[in-house]
């Protein structure tokens, strides 16, 4: 589920890369198969191959085993991507609580809080201040692609 390879069952620790020990620490607790499986900034760190399979392990766990995941993040992108429900802190407290589109709605307030929306939702809105409204707000890259295809297609 996380990626390792059997011959990197014989590897010492101290030769693992940054991404391999950050696996083995996730497979650890993935042995154990909780129903709740809480991550701390899972993918800090790690280059974009190595992100993308940490975060598709995480989604493949989830759907195997039917947990609740809840991770820290400061990464929109990966929280618009895998998430249900969006709860942001600032400081100690709660400051919202809802689906990512609810959550990312609120541009201004997340920039206070020193948070970024999703860089698809960034450039919607950028050419949607520009006069490209592309009348929805993707909150993904799979989302920005199908919503502007439209767009193209409906101008023709």
């Amino acid at each position: 589920l996380v990626g390792l390879t059997e011959a990197q069952l014989e590897v010492s620790p101290f030769d693992l890369s940054g991404g391999q020990k950050r696996r083995v620490a996730i497979a650890g607790v993935i042995a154990m198969e909780p129903e709740v499986l809480i991550l701390d900034e899972p993918t800090a760190g790690l280059d974009p191959e190595g992100r993308e399979e940490i975060l598709q392990n995480i989604e493949s766990y989830r759907k195997a085993k039917n947990a609740t995941i809840m991770m820290v993040s400061h990464s929109m992108n990966d929280v618009a991507r895998l998430t249900d429900r969006l709860l942001v802190m600032s400081g100690s407290k709660l400051a919202m609580d809802g689906t990512p589109a609810e959550v990312f709605s609120h541009i201004e307030l997340l920039k206070s809080i020193g948070l970024a929306v999703p860089k698809p939702m960034e450039l919607a809105v950028e050419l949607k201040e520009s006069g490209i409204d592309l009348k929805e707000t993707p909150l993904t890259a799979e989302d920005f692609v199908k919503i502007f295809k439209e767009f193209v297609n409906n101008r023709g």
